[in-house]
């Protein structure tokens, strides 16, 4: 399906998976917007790519860990587009601790930024919408099950994915469809902050497909779910892992 003129914005898509969901959107005609923290070469380059397949693109640095800056971050989508059609909740971070390792100042970073953000950046966003539009969540498998050092971005994913249920219901009134997807271990710079990288890549690659989950296979799905044909799925938490998770340990 075509997104052509729609709006999407996208947080934390100067790389990975976000980079991959926002060139998807961009190669189906949608205007896009990001934000990053640090890394400006990232971001700008980002931003060529998108550009170069001929729509708009707005990169604003933003901590989404900052209230005042995801204010900032759509007020600037405002003024820029004047709408907002798509967000995609994909920006995350969180310290590889156990519980009895963490810290209550990573805790506070981890659920900020998992969490409390795609809260407060939907209800931005919603005020973006008149017409309706589409919220999709970007979760994980750590939320359902027990991974190694993962209890803070775990349990932050946890809390994301009942932001999606209760958004869905709240949402439904202005015609805006709030949805989570949850990769299996995907290839990206993120899983090198990992001690138990190498076991996660194994893992990742023994599905029953022979491969490993792609950030082309997430944006994808991201996509469906911001069309008609998925109209009437809702507050969904859409598993994309090659079917690792159906085998029994």
């Amino acid at each position: 399906m075509s997104f052509e003129g729609k709006i999407a914005l996208v947080t934390g898509a100067s790389r990975g998976i976000g980079r991959a969901i926002a060139l998807e959107f961009a190669r189906r005609g949608a205007h896009i917007a990001f934000n990053y923290l640090r890394n400006h070469k990232a971001a700008a380059e980002t931003q060529s790519e998108i550009e170069a397949l001929g729509v708009r693109c707005l990169k604003i640095r933003a901590h989404l860990g900052d209230t005042e800056k995801i204010r900032d971050l759509f007020t600037g989508i405002q003024k820029e587009f004047g709408r907002l059609d798509i967000l995609v909740n994909n920006a995350a971070t969180g310290v590889q601790r156990s519980a009895a390792e963490l810290e209550e100042k990573h805790w506070d970073w981890t659920m900020g930024v998992n969490a409390k953000a795609p809260w407060l950046c939907s209800i931005e966003a919603s005020r973006l919408m008149p017409d309706g539009g589409h919220i999709v969540n970007l979760t994980s498998e750590g939320s359902r099950r027990v991974l190694p050092y993962y209890f803070s971005v775990g349990t932050s994913k946890a809390a994301l994915e009942a932001v999606t249920r209760y958004l869905a219901i709240e949402f439904a009134e202005k015609n805006i469809a709030v949805n989570a997807v949850s990769g299996g271990y995907v290839e990206t710079g993120a899983l090198d902050h990992f001690p138990t990288k190498d076991q996660m890549f194994e893992s990742g690659r023994d599905t029953p497909v022979g491969r490993m989950v792609t950030v082309e296979d997430i944006a994808g799905v991201v996509a469906f779910l911001c069309t008609d044909a998925a109209s009437m799925i809702r507050g969904q938490v859409i598993v994309v892992d090659g079917g690792v998770t159906l085998k029994a340990e």
